[in-house]
């Protein structure tokens, strides 16, 4: 038997024993070397499955056919009276290409008091100007596109 450093004794099967129960403890609790290895690979899979997905995502981001841009411009208005107005617009998208859009009215407060969708048939030129008359809940102040969108 060793000395301690209190000077008692200290059997040598006694670190045996204290290894044996830290062993037994790891494995209740999942300390395992196989435990480690076997959270390694799930977290090696889990992390090269979000890797492929965000590779497809940006790959179709890239290639989703949609390469057509809009562009759109207010060309003018006029508020005829307390319950109509005419929007002037200029759309430009490419040639042969059908474009929705919503139009609207707003009075001095911002307030939305006319609002319309149309759709912009396909023409042959990229660049095309038209006229929408709108009618309105209460008399307005400018008329604008607010958004284009393809359909």
């Amino acid at each position: 038997m060793a000395p301690t450093p209190t000077g008692t004794a200290r059997p040598d099967n006694a670190r045996n024993v204290g290894a044996r129960q830290d062993s037994k403890l790891d494995e209740r609790y999942g300390r395992t070397r196989s435990f480690r290895l076997r959270r390694r690979v799930i977290a090696i899979i889990v992390g090269g499955g979000i890797v492929v997905v965000f590779g497809a995502w940006v790959i179709f981001a890239a290639f989703d056919g949609t390469s057509a841009s809009i562009d759109s411009n207010d060309a003018g208005y006029v508020i005829h009276d307390a319950n109509n107005a005419t929007v002037t617009s200029e759309i430009s998208v490419d040639a042969g290409t059908r474009v929705d859009c919503s139009i609207e009215v707003l009075n001095s407060g911002f307030d939305v008091v006319g609002w319309k969708v149309v759709d912009f048939p396909a023409s042959s030129q990229s660049s095309n100007v038209y006229t929408t008359d709108i009618k309105t809940t209460s008399r307005g102040v400018t008329g604008l596109i607010d958004k284009c969108w393809l359909p």
